[in-house]
């Protein structure tokens, strides 16, 4: 058995003269979680059509399972679920009817669905929603939906593309409890698109694209420490430290009660710090994230694009 769920090598997309995927190659590793980043456009959603059979590929290597995506697309497809940006469900049907109908694609009937539809009740707490229509749903309920529907299969890869968007926190919050769940008690495989970076941060490893290219790819951490500045935030003797700053020839922004200074990292700010103790009577060391990760690999803010 192959450690790498997904393999793709040299994957090209286009669509007239958009090259939408572009010479992409990177691997998902078995058991997990996998953040794809990039704004609209970039060629997220292609891949994912190409990866589940949706749409055909102009060229490249896509495996899955470790079986090519062109000569075994149905036995690939018997073994993913996805969640779609926008529900696939249809509306003027039940929860149980719409799960119902998908089951029995996978040859799910009778005594066996009933079973299947108590673990995902479990799960998800379908209870209240499984005999409603889905236009009678809040997006919250309406996302638990989707998502029994891609586990009704018991799948091992699951692909999440944008599965929080629109959610309150608190929803949100039993996403993410359940798909915690279940790649600690089942091994399951996450394929995560988000423009959360709080939900890239807690990823195992991420690719970020930009116009169908990767430019970036590592863990969280590294990504973090190649790409992201640390700030140091001064709350006292703002003048007097926004002079020794710009004599040291550090970036500062000036705020209303505080000053904000761009730094490469904890131990710069340190040495910053220890120079001129009596200046820093209050201050913060704040750690560089995700977001200015993707800003400073794209140029672009991915909660705007």
């Amino acid at each position: 058995m192959t450690d790498k769920i997904i393999e793709i090598d040299e994957l090209r997309k286009s669509f007239k003269d958009v090259k939408a995927v572009d010479g992409l190659s990177f691997s998902v590793k078995r058991g997990e979680l996998f953040a794809f980043l990039g704004v609209n456009g970039a060629g997220k959603s292609t891949t994912i059509n190409i990866i589940s059979g949706i749409l055909p590929k102009d060229s490249g290597t896509v495996s899955i399972f470790g079986e090519n995506i062109d000569s075994h697309a149905d036995r690939i497809k018997s073994k993913l679920g996805i969640v779609f940006q926008s529900s696939v469900l249809d509306k003027r049907l039940s929860v149980m009817d719409n799960l119902r109908s998908r089951a029995a694609l996978y040859g799910i009937f009778g005594k066996q669905f009933a079973v299947r539809l108590a673990e995902l009740d479990a799960l998800l707490g379908l209870k209240d929603i499984i005999k409603r229509p889905l236009f009678k749903l809040s997006g919250g309920q309406r996302r638990r939906a989707d998502i029994a529907r891609a586990l009704i299969h018991s799948p091992e890869l699951l692909i999440l593309d944008e599965p929080t968007t629109g959610l309150d926190p608190q929803t949100r919050q039993t996403v993410w409890s359940v798909i915690d769940k279940l790649r600690a008690e089942q091994g399951l495989t996450v394929f995560l698109t988000t423009h959360y970076m709080e939900e890239a941060a807690i990823a195992d490893y991420v690719v970020i694209l930009d116009a169908g290219k990767k430019v970036a790819e590592g863990t969280p951490h590294d990504l973090k420490t190649r790409y992201a500045t640390d700030s140091l935030r001064i709350y006292t003797h703002l003048d007097e430290t926004q002079r020794y700053l710009a004599e040291q020839n550090v970036v500062v922004r000036r705020e209303r009660d505080y000053l904000e200074a761009e730094v490469p990292d904890t131990a710069a700010a340190t040495r910053l710090i220890a120079a001129r103790p009596e200046l820093f009577d209050d201050y913060e060391v704040l750690k560089g994230n995700m977001d200015s990760v993707f800003l400073r690999v794209t140029g672009k803010n991915i909660k705007e694009a």
